[in-house]
């Protein structure tokens, strides 16, 4: 029997939940984010909007220009948070194989459920119009690639200017019919530079990717080509996977203007520091890789890795980290527009002490309880460090 998968998007969610509390913005041209004139980013904008060329992750200045008449609306990410939980929960109430991608994405696997895939997609779509008042988008398949991009397909195909609120099928057996005329930069794994190879060969479609011999494709690629022949024929046999586990945990901030003092680029990085150690500590997990990002005035971008000895979720561990990465990388006086911090590579090995390493004081380790425990009560923002304050 074939698996029938959904992949469920929320229509612009953060505008569709802004409606909700302000229904005069229905219809408008608006933009979820930043401010224009502080360096703002487009977290989200309406369609209307869209005609205009606005688009997500766009600077609100670049937004504003293209389309003058765009109402900016600050986020309110609690609210967000607090709608998607209810939206997984509608999920959850009709199959337990939900895999959540992101606050506003998922799929589900519903095979055994005695409908067709298509009725379980409209059923579904129309219990999220009616009871959450949100519009959302579905594609339908036989497995999460080809549901994926059948939901992508839908978005694009439906009338401009207002939320698609659409549903796309491709019946098994169809996956290749379907993939043939796309661009090939619909094909998950292909970016500019595969794209741009594949051109050069003279494909231009998934279709004729799929004609090309499969062992010219590994060849030049690798594993990878290999996995992109699979693909452009519609083959992903991977799992929906119920949880979903963080790869990584960061946190960056962007500035309201170009900084190129080097003494709060670092009290900025011991700031996102701190709060990554946070988390890490809140969610029970600590890593082996700690990276920094650094985006320049141009838009450019640069990130750093470096493997640690032992796995780490204490503050001044990762700071030590970041801040070495940070030297070696960062040009004094260069202006920097944006700064992060991340961890990755997580286990669940304890720190073990080599033989010449330095014991860790426990009055450190009591020390960064306490400090867990208040903001826990009082939230992140409660504890900050005197450099931070004398900084303000």
């Amino acid at each position: 029997m074939s698996r029938i998968i959904l992949h469920l998007d929320l229509d612009a969610f953060y505008c569709a939940v802004e409606e909700q509390h302000n229904p005069a913005l229905k219809g408008q041209p608006f933009a979820v984010g930043g401010d224009a004139d502080r360096r703002g980013v487009v977290a989200s904008c309406s369609y209307p909007a869209r005609v205009y060329g606005v688009r997500s992750a766009m600077p609100m200045s670049q937004a504003v220009r293209r389309c003058p008449d765009l109402i900016i609306v600050h986020p309110h990410f609690d609210q967000y948070r607090a709608i998607s939980r209810k939206v997984m929960a509608v999920l959850h109430n009709l199959t337990p194989m939900v895999e959540q991608l992101s606050i506003d994405e998922a799929f589900l696997d519903v095979t055994g459920i005695q409908k067709t895939g298509e009725q379980i997609a409209h059923e579904l779509q129309a219990q999220i119009n009616t009871e959450l008042a949100l519009p959302c988008s579905l594609g339908v398949a036989t497995n999460k690639l080809v549901a994926k991009i059948a939901n992508n397909r839908g978005k694009a195909d439906a009338a401009k200017g207002d939320y698609p609120n659409a549903i796309r099928v491709v019946p098994a057996g169809g996956e290749a019919d379907f993939f043939a005329p796309l661009s090939i930069t619909e094909l998950w794994g292909v970016g500019q530079k595969t794209a741009d190879t594949l051109r050069n060969l003279g494909i231009s479609t998934i279709g004729e990717l799929a004609a090309y011999p499969q062992s010219e494709l590994t060849r030049l690629f690798g594993k990878h080509g290999t996995d992109l022949a699979q693909r452009a024929k519609g083959i992903d046999h991977r799992r929906v996977e119920p949880e979903h586990e963080a790869k990584s945990i960061s946190k960056e901030t962007t500035f309201s203007r170009d900084v190129r003092d080097g003494e709060e680029l670092r009290h900025t990085l011991r700031r996102l520091s701190d709060g990554v150690g946070y988390r890490l500590r809140k969610a029970n997990l600590s890593g082996t890789t700690v990276k920094i990002k650094l985006r320049w005035s141009d838009f450019s971008t640069l990130t750093r890795q470096t493997t640690m000895p032992f796995p780490v979720n204490q503050d001044d561990e990762i700071y030590r980290a970041a801040l070495q990465l940070f030297e070696q990388n960062w040009p004094e006086g260069r202006p920097v527009r944006l700064i992060g911090v991340g961890v990755s590579g997580f286990s669940d090995t304890p720190h073990q002490l080599g033989l010449f390493d330095k014991p860790e004081v426990p009055e450190n380790r009591q020390l960064q309880s306490t400090l867990d425990d208040i903001r826990q009560r009082f939230g992140e923002s409660a504890i900050k460090r005197g450099t931070d304050v004398d900084s303000e």
